[in-house]
């Protein structure tokens, strides 16, 4: 298991902060503790069978991959855990948003691969600073299982042309791929274990391959975002408080739900859903599951 960075009382340096700026990344950082990890994939793995067979309005994957902190408690624990938000801080400042949760989970022994892609590609923010990605690992994330490999300083470049493929081994919802050819040795493979993560700036180029473990890859992956950044496209967008005040008003703020996929949250999430897919989809020629 590779060490972590040292944080100096929980927090970024200066060295480290300086680090993310310069490769659009920073990996591996402690985030919860190991037994936290271990524990939230057990209680995630009992909601996916306690829920699998469930009269809910979507599909339980969709929940899991689209803004899971409005539906479920257990993701709002994690992205509100103080130790993520003080290093969190160390990018983004003391005021601090979650602008959506996902469960990404790479099922052993599969095909399936995220194309390298640039994450504000079609969010309708824009080219923004003011947001980063925490990819908190609940169990290995290893070349082997399919873990992220990044592109250093891609994170310079503008929105880069992308091209969708809808492709079924693709767990985008696009299948949206960067334009641009990327050299293998051009790639850092971003290996984390429970209880670390990394933290990765919105434009930078990344994908992964197929787990070829017998485990499961699952990782909670959390976007913060500054309440100064805006929706350009759309008429509205959504996000959960997590620190300091948001003074801006650029977002509706969502509430913590009170237990998993009660009647009030699944209302939000739907017209939160509605909302975002005529952005994220916009003029796409194809749909999929998570944004059908």
């Amino acid at each position: 298991m590779l060490s972590s960075h040292t944080l100096s009382a929980g927090r970024l340096s200066a060295n480290q902060q300086a680090q993310y700026w310069q490769d659009g990344f920073l990996f591996p950082l402690p985030s919860i503790s190991v037994d936290t990890a271990h524990a939230a994939r057990a209680e995630l793995e009992h909601i996916e069978a306690a829920y699998h067979m469930a009269d809910l309005p979507h599909p339980l994957n969709t929940y899991k991959r689209v803004n899971a902190h409005v539906v479920m408690p257990m993701a709002v624990r994690i992205a509100r855990d103080p130790a993520i938000l003080d290093v969190i801080e160390g990018i983004l400042g003391p005021d601090i948003l979650i602008y959506s949760t996902e469960f990404f989970i790479r099922e052993p022994n599969t095909a399936h691969i995220v194309s390298m892609h640039q994450d504000l590609t079609y969010w309708g923010l824009g080219a923004i600073d003011g947001l980063v990605t925490a990819w908190i690992a609940l169990s290995p994330a290893t070349p082997a299982s399919g873990c992220m490999d990044f592109v250093a300083g891609s994170h310079k470049n503008a929105i880069l042309e992308h091209e969708d493929n809808f492709d079924p081994n693709n767990l985008l919802s696009r299948g949206q791929e960067v334009k641009v050819d990327v050299a293998s040795e051009d790639k850092t493979a971003i290996e984390i274990h429970p209880g670390q993560m990394s933290l990765h700036h919105g434009l930078s180029i990344h994908g992964s391959g197929p787990n070829t473990t017998d485990d499961r890859r699952i990782a909670c992956v959390v976007r913060y975002i500054r309440p100064d950044m805006a929706q350009e496209v759309g008429a509205q967008d959504y996000a959960m408080p997590a620190r300091g005040t948001d003074t801006y008003g650029n977002f509706i703020h969502v509430p913590v739900p009170t237990a998993n996929f009660t009647p009030e949250a699944l209302a939000l999430y739907d017209d939160i859903r509605a909302s975002q897919a005529k952005v994220m989809m916009k003029d796409a020629k194809g749909s999929t599951e998570i944004y059908a």
